[in-house]
């Protein structure tokens, strides 16, 4: 296999790297918190060398977007149950299951502070916010599209989304029941 093969390859080390590299952030930022380590430490941590980090994400913060879009997307993926009401329940039951989760606190916390750290962070934010609206928008579009009647993604963002990610930063519960309802209340 020559170099062009290996480097289409699927997979592989690159793959391997990049899941060791997001894995080392995210154990970082759920032992220390955001802002208290370096790319070298993500680098000693996933047994890579920091050029690598650097050379694949060009800084810490769209690093810690890629880590953060990459979490959202895996494990709460935008659903098509065929129905607007379906696929909302569905999309903010895999959002409270993240969010609770082993790891999920440290992400939540990660958007968050994206958001308030200087203009890379402003920037990292904005796309992390930029693309989770736009799979939302697809979901609502594609309801629209059945005849459905549809909130606008800023609904689902401040009916649904926002209740659950204060409650998870309060410590607070999320149940089944509540999710349900908040998807209720907005539809």
């Amino acid at each position: 296999m020559n170099e062009r093969q290996r480097a289409r390859r699927p997979g592989g080390r690159s793959a391997r790297v990049g899941a060791e590299v997001h894995q080392a952030v995210t154990d970082l930022i759920s032992e220390r918190g955001y802002g208290n380590f370096t790319v070298g430490e993500v680098a000693a941590r996933a047994g890579v060398a920091d050029s690598s980090i650097y050379r694949r994400w060009g800084n810490l913060e769209t690093l810690l977007t890629d880590v953060a879009l990459t979490r959202l997307n895996a494990q709460s993926p935008m659903p098509d149950t065929g129905s607007l009401a379906g696929d909302l329940r569905t999309y903010a039951a895999n959002v409270a299951r993240e969010i609770t989760g082993p790891e999920g606190l440290a992400v939540v916390r990660l958007a968050v502070a994206l958001s308030s750290n200087g203009q890379q962070g402003l920037q990292a934010g904005d796309v992390l916010r930029a693309e989770r609206m736009r799979q939302l928008q697809s979901v609502l579009d594609r309801a629209r599209d059945r005849g459905e009647h549809a909130p606008d993604a800023f609904g689902v963002l401040d009916h649904i989304l926002a209740p659950m990610y204060i409650r998870v930063l309060f410590g607070m519960e999320l149940t089944p029941d509540y999710v349900d309802g908040l998807v209720d209340r907005l539809l």
